[in-house]
């Protein structure tokens, strides 16, 4: 009998730490409201998103959790569309061309007018390889001038293309105002686009401007142009794509433009709700958990929707209605067992991270002196497709605390389902913003699906009792790292550049670029990788970088275009702005 009650001690104190009021019920109920509907699919700055947002506040008051910012909402604002202002025109000889017809504006254009001659530039290339140089401005003088030129390149049909690297747009109108352009005219090739259609203004995850007027032309519009010298846009693609080399001209016209383009600004929030620790000397430091609750809205053009020329309502089950969903259980469940929780537990849900994860980087920005006391920042995103029979559940950032790994594998020991690790603590979600500060991270995720976002992306695909056993491991998580006498130790894991900036790149500064930033002020550096070029050269993070090789960098878009052009082994002249200083490096690559 003695053994018998011994065990059962055991037993219980084996398990103490584990959760007992996480359900399958409360999980369905968060998923099935925030994933219905009458959300219209929680995009940021709409009233969905804001029903959303108040949604989980009410949910925090009632766990009794002190609400921050104004009644919990830290509010911010965010850019949600980009029209045509009233002053938009385009015109040439006697003939005007009609917006969303004849020409659009790019969404980067710079705001402005020009009247000025145009030069035809082929591809807009200017490079030069082992295989192929092409200079579509030797000899040319486009100094003041509009530029004419291609979009893409002359093997469009090919994703593995020689040209990729040299076929982006912002790259394109970064050589053109590098030789002195003062406008651009893009024309779509026939082989890119039979239709002749320039499709309506579409707003960038980055808002940054090309501080130039940039201009969709028309097929039929650019013909014209070229009409007097006999020439049609087809015949200059047929001869680019056969010769492979540069076919450059000034017409006899002057193109007279103005572009007037209106940001439309919207104020959203994230939601974010203290739970303070019962340890009065570890209640000064914090761990968070969070998730981001908004998604696509009704999908279409420029929304990030799989689901190409399909409006409907993207309701976003999985991404992230699973993981708001998971954040809520664990609030009430740390919060039934406040007393026994040593460090406070900041709880949010962010906005705006399908648009670049704002949400996430405002709270950052906004919260400096409470960044260093952060302990570890845990983030649920899609946790709703798991089949803890079939794959292992997926814990990215082990690397980023020397004791994440081993905190890990002792609770896995007595888990029913197997984890798999990866120790990179960049990712394409919430954590990053926490990462770059030099917090350590874990992120929680079942993975992508086919209906990553779709439209089918809705409640009742949900697997609601694995989310119900990935909430329960958490708990456990957070009891070890909230109880701990020591904080975590954080370090570097792996590279902390996006990985989304597609291919052409043959060297890295080994930084993390601010790449939600606006303005065209320079890039800012989130963080240096330890032992990377940009350390050894002595960049910091903080820095802003407005040069690269004697060539200006406005934004990130200027950044990505000037990197494609380094090479191993290269010493790059890097221009920062340090403290309000202007500061040259020389980085070795």
């Amino acid at each position: 009998m003695k053994s018998t009650s011994i065990s059962i001690v055991l037993y219980l104190m084996a398990f103490i730490g584990m959760a007992q009021d996480i359900t399958v019920s409360e999980l369905q109920k968060h998923v099935y409201y925030l994933a219905s509907d009458s959300l219209q699919g929680r995009k940021s700055g709409t009233l969905g998103g804001l029903m959303a947002a108040t949604y989980i506040r009410d949910q925090l008051r009632s766990f009794d959790l002190e609400l921050k910012g104004e009644d919990g909402f830290q509010h911010f604002e965010i850019i949600t569309d980009v029209a045509l202002g009233p002053s938009n025109h385009l015109s040439f000889d006697e003939f005007s061309g009609v917006p969303g017809t004849d020409y659009i504006p790019f969404s980067f254009s710079g705001n402005g007018s020009l009247t000025a001659p145009v030069t035809f530039a082929g591809y807009g290339f200017n490079f030069s390889s082992d295989s192929l140089s092409w200079n579509d401005y030797e000899g040319l003088d486009v100094d003041r001038q509009w530029v004419m030129m291609l979009l893409g390149d002359p093997e469009a049909d090919n994703p593995q293309s020689f040209f990729t690297p040299y076929s982006d747009t912002w790259g394109k109108m970064l050589k053109a105002r590098d030789h002195g352009a003062a406008g651009i005219l893009f024309v779509t090739p026939v082989k890119m686009d039979k239709s002749d259609v320039v499709e309506g203004l579409q707003l960038e995850r980055g808002t940054s401007g090309a501080g130039i007027p940039v201009i969709h032309l028309s097929r039929r519009m650019a013909n014209r142009m070229l009409a007097s010298q006999g020439r049609t846009i087809e015949e200059l693609e047929t001869r680019l794509n056969a010769n492979r080399h540069a076919w450059s001209f000034q017409l006899p016209v002057e193109v007279s433009a103005s572009v007037n383009l209106v940001y439309q600004k919207s104020r959203t929030q994230n939601v974010v709700a203290l739970l303070p620790g019962s340890d009065p000397v570890l209640n000064q430091e914090y761990i968070v958990i969070g998730a981001h609750y908004d998604h696509l809205g009704m999908g279409g053009p420029g929304s990030n929707s799989r689901a190409l020329d399909t409006l409907a309502v993207h309701n976003g089950a999985d991404d992230n209605a699973s993981g708001v969903a998971g954040m809520l259980e664990l609030a009430e469940e740390i919060a039934l067992n406040r007393e026994k929780i040593r460090r406070s537990i900041l709880f949010i849900a962010f906005d705006a991270e399908e648009s670049g994860l704002l949400g996430s980087k405002y709270f950052i920005e906004q919260s400096k002196e409470l960044v260093g006391k952060m302990d570890a920042m845990i983030n649920f995103d899609m946790i709703g497709r798991f089949y803890p029979d079939e794959k292992p559940l997926l814990v990215s950032g082990t690397g980023t605390a020397a004791e994440s790994e081993t905190l890990l594998d002792s609770i896995a020991s007595h888990l029913d389902f197997r984890l798999t690790y990866s120790r990179e603590g960049f990712g394409a979600s919430d954590h990053s913003s926490f990462y770059s500060s030099e917090v350590p991270v874990f992120f929680i995720t079942s993975g992508a699906h086919e209906d990553y976002h779709m439209p089918e992306d809705d409640a009742d695909r949900i697997r609601y009792d694995g989310t119900r056993q990935i909430v329960s491991f958490t708990y456990e998580l957070v009891m070890e790292i909230a109880n701990r006498d020591a904080s975590l130790t954080f370090q570097e894991a792996g590279p902390k550049e996006p990985p989304r900036y597609g291919r052409g790149f043959k060297v890295t500064l080994g930084i993390m670029p601010d790449f939600t930033s606006t303005g065209n002020t320079g890039l800012r550096v989130d963080a240096v990788r330890k032992g990377g070029p940009a350390d050894r050269g002595g960049m910091l993070k903080g820095d802003i970088i407005v040069g690269l090789n004697g060539k200006m960098v406005t934004n990130i878009y200027d950044y990505m275009a000037r990197l494609k052009e380094l090479e191993s082994g290269q010493v790059a002249a890097v221009e920062v702005i340090r403290d309000g200083e202007r500061q040259f490096l020389l980085i070795q690559l």
